[in-house]
């Protein structure tokens, strides 16, 4: 996550196990046996620095990879699925999980309100309210790569992916009693677990996985297939193994190495490529301008950052924080006649068709987003997991003004009538007990400045 305040990080390698050449002619896959160094730093979205590692929320799961043709970042979560699906709304979903702008608290009605008037979040929110919400550290979680991207071979035939890094540790998470204590007495518990393990030798791994679409499955799928809300089923498109994400050495100055790191969804080396996922694209050029802000326009030399293992030739120069030796003479300029870059026909993105269809900005709220999560609540927990999903929902929830409650139990019902009757069981049960207290709203709902006899007159 750009920006992500609360970060841990640690270098190691990456290592193919199978051959996978027949999809991407990046050269990080180029033969069994290939190691290309990696960083990997481990965050949270709403907490900030001092936080504690066991707070319930996403973890950003952003992967460096330092290949000979350039930087590769595949920048994800802990949880294949995200919030929202279209970029422009992302400010605002961030800015609804910080602190309110008045009270400077993290407010539950900013929260509620915006994911009960964006459904689309539903898949996210049961699945950060169920036990994977608070993984056990760093090393007990999975990272994916959330988005749909696309490969190219060298022949030039495209395919879409996902990418998935599976924990060799396995899962473990946090009970909410744990996670409270630990925030109490480690609030360091993950950056801990994972500085210690290295430092003794305890490696952490993960399998890299990909799911394989074709262009002419995507045309058939039955929803969205760019739609970051939601998943890929695996019984269609299996977990193809790839390789092994190793972390074998501990950064050796925090703020060098984990502070200053900077990722991008835009750096790509030949052979992955973005797709049509409209969150991807908003991040495609977010991400940079974050990090020109947060480190400076130059932030690309800081050393962490660098494509080391080839060097970088372009007529980008200047600006304040140059570390580097700024490319010598080189021209500045292009066309020229002399020694400067020039075009590479053999790395211009692959070609996409665009079949008939309207240019335009479209409200994907309407889309089906109760599906998947009636298959994740019915089908994947188990029923003493939905019973703490919806502890966990209703204890969070009940903060909320009752009209919010409202409506974030009617769309937790449209996903299963179990599930919204349950949640709001215990709202009512909550609700009792807090009687006439009630917290300080700096946000009430707007209502007509004119009278019902006024309106009736109008």
């Amino acid at each position: 996550m750009a920006g992500s305040a609360r970060r841990s990080g640690a270098f190691g390698y990456f290592e193919v196990t199978h051959d996978i050449t027949k999809y991407c002619k990046a050269k990080v896959f180029e033969h069994i046996g290939k190691r290309t160094p990696i960083a990997i730093r481990f965050s949270t979205v709403a907490g900030e620095s001092g936080s504690a590692d066991t707070v319930r929320d996403p973890r950003g799961f952003a992967m460096k990879f330092y290949t000979e043709e350039g930087i590769w970042d595949l920048v994800g979560n802990n949880t294949p699925i995200f919030f929202i699906r279209d970029a422009i709304l992302f400010p605002s979903f961030i800015h609804s999980q910080k602190r309110n702008p008045q009270t400077h608290l993290k407010d539950p009605d900013m929260v509620w309100d915006f994911w009960s008037l964006r459904p689309e979040s539903l898949h996210q929110v049961s699945f950060m309210f169920s036990d994977r919400g608070i993984p056990d550290g760093h090393r007990h979680m999975n990272g994916y790569g959330s988005h749909t991207f696309k490969l190219i071979n060298a022949h030039g035939k495209a395919v879409y992916c996902k990418f998935h890094a599976k924990t060799d540790q396995g899962i473990k998470n946090l009970s909410v009693e744990e996670a409270g204590r630990l925030a109490c007495t480690d609030p360091d518990y993950g950056l801990r677990d994972l500085y210690n393990a290295i430092a003794n030798g305890n490696c952490p791994s993960w399998t890299f996985y990909i799911q394989v679409m074709t262009f002419e499955e995507a045309e058939k799928f039955p929803f969205n297939p760019f739609d970051v809300t939601k998943v890929w089923p695996h019984k269609c498109y299996p977990l193809i193994p790839v390789g092994k994400l190793v972390l074998n050495r501990n950064p050796v100055n925090y703020f060098a190495e984990v502070e200053q790191i900077a990722f991008d969804p835009s750096n790509m080396p030949p052979g992955i490529e973005p797709s049509p996922d409209k969150m991807l694209q908003g991040r495609l050029f977010s991400y940079p301008d974050t990090h020109r802000h947060r480190l400076g326009p130059n932030y690309l030399q800081i050393p962490v950052n660098c494509p080391y293992r080839t060097r970088v030739a372009n007529y980008q120069r200047d600006g304040p924080m140059c570390v580097s030796d700024n490319q010598g003479g080189a021209p500045n300029y292009y066309p020229n006649s002399f020694t400067g870059p020039e075009d590479q026909p053999n790395l211009k993105e692959s070609r996409m068709s665009v079949a008939c269809c309207d240019v335009q900005r479209f409200n994907s709220e309407n889309e089906d987003n109760v599906s998947q999560v009636r298959v994740f609540y019915t089908k994947v927990l188990k029923e003493d997991e939905r019973q703490r999903l919806c502890e966990n929902i209703a204890s969070h929830l009940k903060d909320a003004q009752h009209f919010i409650q409202k409506k974030a139990v009617k769309n937790f019902t449209d996903v299963h009538p179990k599930y919204g009757a349950h949640i709001q069981a215990l709202l009512d049960k909550y609700n009792a007990e807090a009687g006439k207290q009630d917290a300080i709203r700096t946000y009430t709902q707007s209502t007509p400045h004119t009278s019902a006899k006024e309106r009736s007159n109008l």
